[in-house]
Protein backbone atom coordinates (compact mmCIF):
# COMPACT_ATOMS: atom_id res chain seq x y z
CA UNK A 1 0.00 0.00 0.00
CA UNK A 2 1.20 3.51 -1.06
CA UNK A 3 2.84 5.54 2.03
CA UNK A 4 3.09 9.19 2.40
CA UNK A 5 4.78 11.58 5.02
CA UNK A 6 3.16 13.16 7.78
CA UNK A 7 3.49 15.46 11.05
CA UNK A 8 2.44 13.03 13.92
CA UNK A 9 2.42 14.05 17.55
CA UNK A 10 2.82 11.75 20.64
CA UNK A 11 2.32 11.73 24.17
CA UNK A 12 5.40 11.50 25.67
CA UNK A 13 4.28 9.61 28.77
CA UNK A 14 2.67 6.65 26.93
CA UNK A 15 5.61 5.53 25.24
CA UNK A 16 4.64 6.68 21.93
CA UNK A 17 2.45 3.80 21.71
CA UNK A 18 0.31 3.94 18.06
CA UNK A 19 -0.60 2.31 15.12
CA UNK A 20 1.86 2.43 12.40
CA UNK A 21 2.53 1.08 9.24
CA UNK A 22 5.04 -1.17 8.78
CA UNK A 23 8.65 -0.29 8.19
CA UNK A 24 8.24 2.35 10.98
CA UNK A 25 9.56 1.85 14.83
CA UNK A 26 7.45 2.45 18.08
CA UNK A 27 8.97 5.81 18.01
CA UNK A 28 7.42 6.77 15.08
CA UNK A 29 10.29 7.15 12.97
CA UNK A 30 10.62 4.92 9.47
CA UNK A 31 14.09 2.91 9.94
CA UNK A 32 14.57 5.34 6.27
CA UNK A 33 14.00 8.21 7.65
CA UNK A 34 16.65 7.67 10.82
CA UNK A 35 19.36 6.45 8.35
CA UNK A 36 18.91 9.84 6.19
CA UNK A 37 19.05 12.52 8.44
CA UNK A 38 19.74 10.61 12.08
CA UNK A 39 21.35 13.79 13.56
CA UNK A 40 18.59 16.15 12.85
CA UNK A 41 16.25 13.66 14.11
CA UNK A 42 18.31 13.22 17.33
CA UNK A 43 17.79 17.13 18.09
CA UNK A 44 14.89 17.73 17.27
CA UNK A 45 13.22 14.91 19.10
CA UNK A 46 14.97 16.77 22.48
CA UNK A 47 12.58 19.63 21.84
CA UNK A 48 8.97 18.16 21.23
CA UNK A 49 6.56 15.27 21.13
CA UNK A 50 5.72 15.75 17.15
CA UNK A 51 8.10 14.05 14.25
CA UNK A 52 7.55 12.83 10.92
CA UNK A 53 6.51 9.71 10.10
CA UNK A 54 4.91 7.58 7.16
CA UNK A 55 1.99 6.28 6.70
CA UNK A 56 -0.83 4.74 4.64
CA UNK A 57 -4.70 5.51 4.53
CA UNK A 58 -5.45 3.39 6.47
CA UNK A 59 -3.42 4.46 9.42
CA UNK A 60 -5.34 7.97 9.26
CA UNK A 61 -9.05 8.80 11.11
CA UNK A 62 -11.85 8.31 9.10
CA UNK A 63 -13.72 10.38 6.87
CA UNK A 64 -15.44 10.65 3.40
CA UNK A 65 -13.07 12.86 1.44
CA UNK A 66 -9.79 12.32 1.18
CA UNK A 67 -7.55 15.06 0.05
CA UNK A 68 -4.39 15.70 -1.58
CA UNK A 69 -2.35 17.88 0.20
CA UNK A 70 -1.14 21.01 -1.63
CA UNK A 71 -0.73 23.98 0.89
CA UNK A 72 -1.43 23.63 4.96
CA UNK A 73 0.10 26.60 7.83
CA UNK A 74 0.98 27.10 11.08
CA UNK A 75 -1.19 28.77 13.78
CA UNK A 76 -0.10 29.58 17.17
CA UNK A 77 -2.44 26.78 18.28
CA UNK A 78 -0.45 23.82 16.11
CA UNK A 79 3.00 25.18 17.56
CA UNK A 80 1.45 24.33 21.05
CA UNK A 81 0.58 21.33 20.19
CA UNK A 82 3.74 20.35 18.17
CA UNK A 83 5.96 21.09 21.38
CA UNK A 84 3.62 20.09 23.94
CA UNK A 85 3.32 24.00 25.15
CA UNK A 86 -0.33 23.74 25.65
CA UNK A 87 -3.22 21.25 25.92
CA UNK A 88 -4.16 21.27 22.41
CA UNK A 89 -4.31 17.80 20.98
CA UNK A 90 -7.25 15.37 22.58
CA UNK A 91 -5.85 11.94 21.78
CA UNK A 92 -2.87 10.63 20.69
CA UNK A 93 -1.14 10.06 18.48
CA UNK A 94 -2.76 12.44 15.83
CA UNK A 95 -1.28 14.10 12.98
CA UNK A 96 -1.20 18.11 13.46
CA UNK A 97 -2.14 20.56 11.51
CA UNK A 98 -5.51 22.20 11.89
CA UNK A 99 -5.64 23.90 8.09
CA UNK A 100 -4.97 21.96 4.67
CA UNK A 101 -6.25 22.90 0.85
CA UNK A 102 -5.55 20.50 -1.81
CA UNK A 103 -7.22 18.50 -4.15
CA UNK A 104 -10.07 15.73 -3.99
CA UNK A 105 -8.80 12.35 -4.26
CA UNK A 106 -11.68 9.93 -3.69
CA UNK A 107 -14.95 10.89 -2.09
CA UNK A 108 -17.83 8.50 -0.73
CA UNK A 109 -20.02 11.68 -0.72
CA UNK A 110 -21.74 13.23 -3.23
CA UNK A 111 -21.24 16.40 -2.91
CA UNK A 112 -17.54 16.47 -3.50
CA UNK A 113 -15.70 15.00 -6.83
CA UNK A 114 -12.32 13.58 -7.69
CA UNK A 115 -10.37 16.94 -8.45
CA UNK A 116 -12.44 19.41 -6.95
CA UNK A 117 -10.28 21.72 -5.24
CA UNK A 118 -10.87 22.33 -1.22
CA UNK A 119 -10.00 23.64 2.11
CA UNK A 120 -10.68 22.23 5.44
CA UNK A 121 -10.01 24.61 8.68
CA UNK A 122 -10.94 23.63 12.25
CA UNK A 123 -13.55 21.59 13.42
CA UNK A 124 -11.38 18.51 14.89
CA UNK A 125 -8.22 18.74 13.18
CA UNK A 126 -5.19 18.39 14.29
CA UNK A 127 -6.76 18.15 17.54
CA UNK A 128 -9.09 15.14 17.71
CA UNK A 129 -8.57 14.07 14.55
CA UNK A 130 -5.61 13.56 12.11
CA UNK A 131 -4.63 17.19 10.36
CA UNK A 132 -3.37 18.97 7.79
CA UNK A 133 0.25 18.63 8.56
CA UNK A 134 0.11 14.90 5.87
CA UNK A 135 0.53 14.80 2.65
CA UNK A 136 -3.08 12.99 2.16
CA UNK A 137 -5.80 14.46 4.92
CA UNK A 138 -9.12 12.45 5.34
CA UNK A 139 -11.90 14.22 7.14
CA UNK A 140 -15.52 13.73 7.22
CA UNK A 141 -17.13 15.24 4.03
CA UNK A 142 -19.08 17.80 6.33
CA UNK A 143 -15.91 19.79 6.96
CA UNK A 144 -15.04 20.23 3.74
CA UNK A 145 -15.73 23.93 1.90
CA UNK A 146 -14.96 23.70 -1.53
CA UNK A 147 -12.77 26.31 -2.90
CA UNK A 148 -14.76 29.54 -3.39
CA UNK A 149 -13.99 31.42 -6.91
CA UNK A 150 -11.21 34.03 -6.82
CA UNK A 151 -9.09 32.38 -4.57
CA UNK A 152 -6.21 30.15 -5.37
CA UNK A 153 -5.11 26.96 -2.96
CA UNK A 154 -2.35 28.99 -1.71
CA UNK A 155 -4.77 32.05 -1.26
CA UNK A 156 -7.01 29.75 0.97
CA UNK A 157 -3.72 28.53 3.20
CA UNK A 158 -2.76 32.29 3.40
CA UNK A 159 -5.45 32.90 4.75
CA UNK A 160 -6.40 29.87 6.67
CA UNK A 161 -7.76 29.63 10.15
CA UNK A 162 -5.76 33.18 10.81
CA UNK A 163 -8.12 34.66 8.02
CA UNK A 164 -11.24 33.27 8.71
CA UNK A 165 -10.35 33.96 12.60
CA UNK A 166 -10.08 37.67 11.34
CA UNK A 167 -13.23 37.92 8.91
CA UNK A 168 -15.27 36.19 11.63
CA UNK A 169 -14.49 38.78 14.32
CA UNK A 170 -14.86 41.62 11.69
CA UNK A 171 -18.70 40.19 10.67
CA UNK A 172 -19.61 40.02 14.37
CA UNK A 173 -18.34 43.42 15.40
CA UNK A 174 -20.55 44.54 12.10
CA UNK A 175 -23.50 42.58 13.74
CA UNK A 176 -23.03 44.94 16.51
CA UNK A 177 -23.39 47.49 14.74
CA UNK A 178 -19.55 48.75 14.31
CA UNK A 179 -18.81 51.19 11.08
CA UNK A 180 -15.74 53.08 10.26
CA UNK A 181 -17.84 56.11 11.08
CA UNK A 182 -18.00 55.29 14.39
CA UNK A 183 -14.58 55.46 15.65
CA UNK A 184 -10.92 53.67 15.86
CA UNK A 185 -10.37 50.19 16.08
CA UNK A 186 -7.80 48.73 18.05
CA UNK A 187 -5.86 45.17 17.02
CA UNK A 188 -3.90 43.67 19.98
CA UNK A 189 -0.95 41.77 18.99
CA UNK A 190 -0.41 43.07 16.09
CA UNK A 191 2.19 41.13 14.73
CA UNK A 192 0.47 37.36 14.46
CA UNK A 193 -1.37 35.95 12.16
CA UNK A 194 -4.94 36.86 12.62
CA UNK A 195 -3.88 40.30 13.73
CA UNK A 196 -2.18 41.04 10.73
CA UNK A 197 -5.03 39.69 8.62
CA UNK A 198 -7.27 42.24 10.52
CA UNK A 199 -5.64 45.19 10.55
CA UNK A 200 -5.19 44.76 6.38
CA UNK A 201 -9.03 43.66 6.04
CA UNK A 202 -10.01 46.89 8.40
CA UNK A 203 -7.86 49.50 6.85
CA UNK A 204 -10.02 48.26 3.43
CA UNK A 205 -13.02 48.71 4.53
CA UNK A 206 -12.24 52.48 5.43
CA UNK A 207 -11.51 51.85 9.58
CA UNK A 208 -9.13 54.13 11.49
CA UNK A 209 -6.85 51.16 12.82
CA UNK A 210 -5.12 51.10 16.41
CA UNK A 211 -2.21 48.31 16.10
CA UNK A 212 -0.78 47.17 20.09
CA UNK A 213 2.34 45.97 19.58
CA UNK A 214 5.31 44.79 21.80
CA UNK A 215 7.90 45.37 19.09
CA UNK A 216 9.43 48.02 18.36
CA UNK A 217 11.17 47.11 14.90
CA UNK A 218 7.87 46.40 13.49
CA UNK A 219 6.50 49.45 13.21
CA UNK A 220 7.01 49.94 8.99
CA UNK A 221 5.37 46.58 8.71
CA UNK A 222 2.49 47.46 10.38
CA UNK A 223 1.88 50.86 8.50
CA UNK A 224 2.32 48.68 5.24
CA UNK A 225 -0.73 46.58 6.02
CA UNK A 226 -2.54 50.09 6.63
CA UNK A 227 -2.23 50.89 10.63
CA UNK A 228 -2.76 54.35 11.10
CA UNK A 229 -1.60 54.73 14.36
CA UNK A 230 0.40 52.13 16.28
CA UNK A 231 0.87 51.65 20.34
CA UNK A 232 3.65 50.17 22.23
CA UNK A 233 1.90 47.67 24.56
CA UNK A 234 4.84 48.25 26.99
CA UNK A 235 4.23 52.10 26.75
CA UNK A 236 0.23 51.56 27.41
CA UNK A 237 -0.97 53.71 30.64
CA UNK A 238 -3.79 51.64 31.87
CA UNK A 239 -5.35 53.12 34.77
CA UNK A 240 -7.08 51.14 37.48
CA UNK A 241 -10.68 52.59 37.18
CA UNK A 242 -13.51 50.49 36.73
CA UNK A 243 -14.09 53.33 33.38
CA UNK A 244 -11.30 55.03 31.90
CA UNK A 245 -11.47 57.27 29.08
CA UNK A 246 -13.06 56.20 26.08
CA UNK A 247 -11.68 55.36 22.98
CA UNK A 248 -12.32 52.99 21.03
CA UNK A 249 -15.74 51.81 18.93
CA UNK A 250 -14.10 48.43 18.27
CA UNK A 251 -11.34 46.16 19.16
CA UNK A 252 -9.86 42.75 18.14
CA UNK A 253 -8.04 41.07 21.16
CA UNK A 254 -5.48 38.01 20.85
CA UNK A 255 -4.11 38.81 23.74
CA UNK A 256 -6.55 38.16 27.09
CA UNK A 257 -5.54 39.02 30.54
CA UNK A 258 -4.35 42.09 31.55
CA UNK A 259 -4.88 44.09 28.09
CA UNK A 260 -8.45 43.16 27.86
CA UNK A 261 -9.78 44.17 31.04
CA UNK A 262 -8.23 47.59 30.45
CA UNK A 263 -9.92 47.37 26.79
CA UNK A 264 -13.16 46.79 28.42
CA UNK A 265 -12.43 49.96 30.83
CA UNK A 266 -11.53 52.27 27.57
CA UNK A 267 -14.31 51.19 25.16
CA UNK A 268 -16.54 53.97 23.76
CA UNK A 269 -20.15 53.66 24.38
CA UNK A 270 -21.81 50.90 22.78
CA UNK A 271 -17.88 49.99 21.88
CA UNK A 272 -17.75 46.45 20.79
CA UNK A 273 -14.70 43.73 21.59
CA UNK A 274 -13.84 40.88 19.60
CA UNK A 275 -12.09 38.35 21.41
CA UNK A 276 -9.99 35.48 20.34
CA UNK A 277 -7.07 34.45 21.94
CA UNK A 278 -4.83 34.22 25.47
CA UNK A 279 -1.43 34.78 24.40
CA UNK A 280 -1.21 36.95 27.94
CA UNK A 281 -3.50 34.95 29.96
CA UNK A 282 -6.74 33.77 30.44
CA UNK A 283 -7.90 35.26 33.32
CA UNK A 284 -10.44 38.38 32.66
CA UNK A 285 -10.41 40.98 36.06
CA UNK A 286 -12.72 43.73 35.01
CA UNK A 287 -16.05 44.96 36.54
CA UNK A 288 -19.85 45.13 35.33
CA UNK A 289 -19.20 49.02 34.69
CA UNK A 290 -18.09 49.05 31.50
CA UNK A 291 -21.22 46.73 30.57
CA UNK A 292 -23.96 48.36 32.51
CA UNK A 293 -23.11 52.33 31.94
CA UNK A 294 -21.40 52.13 28.59
CA UNK A 295 -23.30 48.90 26.92
CA UNK A 296 -19.88 47.93 26.13
CA UNK A 297 -20.44 44.40 24.41
CA UNK A 298 -17.50 41.31 24.81
CA UNK A 299 -17.91 38.95 22.03
CA UNK A 300 -16.37 35.66 21.90
CA UNK A 301 -14.81 34.37 18.14
CA UNK A 302 -14.97 30.29 17.75
CA UNK A 303 -13.63 29.96 14.41
CA UNK A 304 -13.17 26.03 14.89
CA UNK A 305 -16.86 25.37 15.47
CA UNK A 306 -18.61 27.95 12.86
CA UNK A 307 -21.70 26.11 11.34
CA UNK A 308 -20.92 25.48 7.92
CA UNK A 309 -23.65 27.98 6.12
CA UNK A 310 -21.99 30.92 7.93
CA UNK A 311 -18.39 29.55 7.08
CA UNK A 312 -19.04 29.51 3.55
CA UNK A 313 -20.36 33.09 4.00
CA UNK A 314 -17.15 34.61 5.32
CA UNK A 315 -15.25 32.64 2.83
CA UNK A 316 -17.06 33.95 0.32
CA UNK A 317 -16.67 37.54 1.98
CA UNK A 318 -12.53 36.39 2.04
CA UNK A 319 -12.64 35.60 -1.78
CA UNK A 320 -14.20 39.24 -2.38
CA UNK A 321 -14.68 42.23 0.17
CA UNK A 322 -12.02 40.84 2.94
CA UNK A 323 -9.26 39.71 0.71
CA UNK A 324 -5.91 41.54 1.66
CA UNK A 325 -4.60 43.23 -1.29
CA UNK A 326 -0.86 43.26 0.80
CA UNK A 327 -1.54 39.61 1.62
CA UNK A 328 2.03 38.74 0.03
CA UNK A 329 3.37 41.51 3.15
CA UNK A 330 1.91 38.95 5.06
CA UNK A 331 2.75 35.43 4.26
CA UNK A 332 5.88 33.20 4.00
CA UNK A 333 6.37 29.63 2.24
CA UNK A 334 8.85 26.83 4.04
CA UNK A 335 8.87 23.33 2.74
CA UNK A 336 6.79 20.50 4.66
CA UNK A 337 10.08 18.97 5.88
CA UNK A 338 10.63 22.79 7.29
CA UNK A 339 7.82 22.46 9.53
CA UNK A 340 9.39 22.13 12.86
CA UNK A 341 11.83 25.07 12.31
CA UNK A 342 8.77 27.48 12.69
CA UNK A 343 7.88 26.66 16.13
CA UNK A 344 9.63 27.62 18.65
CA UNK A 345 9.74 31.87 16.65
CA UNK A 346 6.27 31.77 16.99
CA UNK A 347 5.83 30.61 20.41
CA UNK A 348 8.77 32.94 21.50
CA UNK A 349 6.90 35.78 19.59
CA UNK A 350 9.66 36.17 17.09
CA UNK A 351 7.56 35.42 13.83
CA UNK A 352 5.20 37.86 11.93
CA UNK A 353 2.55 37.37 9.67
CA UNK A 354 1.34 33.84 8.07
CA UNK A 355 3.36 30.85 7.83
CA UNK A 356 2.27 28.97 4.99
CA UNK A 357 3.52 25.39 4.70
CA UNK A 358 4.04 23.54 0.80
CA UNK A 359 3.96 20.34 -0.18
CA UNK A 360 5.85 19.19 -3.01
CA UNK A 361 2.77 18.45 -4.83
CA UNK A 362 1.97 22.34 -5.37
CA UNK A 363 5.95 23.12 -6.66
Amino acid sequence: MKTFSAFRIFDEATSHSTKLSSGVRRDGLSHAQLAKNDSQVADYEESAAGRFVELTLDDLDEGEVVIRSHYSSVNYKDALAATCAGKIIRRYPCVGGIDVSGVVESSADARFNVGDRVLVTGYGMGVSHDGGFSEYVRVPADWVVPLPSGLTLFDAMALGTAGFTAALCIHRLEQNELKPENGKVIVTGATGGVASLAIAMLAQLGYQVVAVTGKNSVHDYLKSLGAAEILSRNDLSMGTRPLEKAQWAGALDSVGGEILAWLTRTMQQNGAIASFGNAGGMELNTTVMPFILRGVRLIGIDSAETKMPLRREIWQRLASSLYPKVLEKIVHTVSFRQLPDTFSPMLQGESTGRTVIQFAVAK
